[in-house]
């Protein structure tokens, strides 16, 4: 008798550890914590700082779900880097019902990933008269930064243009550990303006959220690749600029081969790392 129980025990350890499962949460020091626990945490947050993967099917129906709780809770707000600050007249049209989503389509500058990634954000925030806040600078001064460096900004931006992008001048810290190692990717090819373009879109995105957060003290739920705030960086660093007592949140998704313990290179980067199965369908 005491071999079965053995036996069973033994058996019942390996199914335990061969368990299936998509996604597992994690706080910042490496606790797994359960979705009902990780959305009562987050419900004092001022701004959620929502990091993913572009591709993720796990992250984009989470920031979904985190919409939807949060929403149940209080007033919030939306807002993505997907969207750019000089569409913003075209998605309020849409959310107002003045504009049709072809129309929006043909008029807006939409990822290729948008009907499926980011449109279900939209549509919730339609359907509950929620604003939805294009924070991105357009690309186009992105890439012009990248090509001829935040000065170029100064003297080359129209009024009604420097209205799309943060008050200049851009504070730029190049010591930022997240900039530092952008440089560092590119190797012998690395361009000085390439961190700084990603400052442009970091300090734009900042000013957008913070500008819609004053305006009605809603929680701002906010949409953005995982590089944009991890590690307290990025559009974190960016608003602590602007008040450095905001309540904010972070949330970073990545991707691991076992779900069940968060690796210790993730560990820190966030206050909640999403992990998601390194094997899920991407979704483009």
């Amino acid at each position: 008798m005491k071999y079965l129980l053995l036996l069973v025990l033994i058996v019942g350890q390996y199914v335990s550890a061969q368990k299936v499962a998509p996604f597992q949460l994690y706080n910042k020091n490496g606790k797994k914590i359960s979705t009902n626990k990780f959305f009562k945490q987050i419900e004092k947050g001022e701004i959620i700082l929502f990091g993913e993967l572009h591709d993720n099917p796990i992250a984009h129906w989470m920031q979904l779900k985190t919409s939807q709780k949060m929403h149940k809770k209080h007033a919030v707000s939306l807002g993505a880097e997907m969207l750019e600050a000089n569409n913003q007249q075209q998605v309020n049209d849409y959310l107002s019902g003045k504009i049709s989503q072809q129309v929006l389509d043909s008029t807006a500058s939409l990822w290729v990933n948008y009907k499926t990634d980011y449109k279900p954000l939209v549509d919730y925030a339609k359907e509950n008269e929620l604003a939805f806040i294009a924070t991105n600078v357009p690309r186009k001064f992105a890439s012009q930064v990248y090509r001829n460096g935040l000065e170029s900004l100064e003297v080359e931006l129209t009024e009604e243009e420097r209205a799309w992008i943060a008050p200049l001048p851009i504070a730029y810290d190049p010591e930022l550990p997240n900039y530092k190692s952008m440089l560092t990717m590119m190797s012998d090819h690395a361009n000085p303006n390439f961190p700084k373009a990603q400052a442009i879109k970091d300090a734009t995105m900042a000013h957008f959220i913070y500008e819609e957060f004053q305006s009605n003290k809603n929680q701002f739920i906010h949409f953005n690749g995982d590089y944009h705030s991890k590690n307290f960086e990025g559009i974190y660093w960016y608003l602590k600029r602007k008040n450095e007592n905001l309540k904010i949140i972070t949330i970073s998704t990545v991707e691991q081969s076992d779900v069940h313990k968060l690796e210790d290179e993730f560990k820190g980067q966030a206050d909640f790392i999403l992990v998601v199965d390194m094997e899920m369908t991407k979704t483009y």
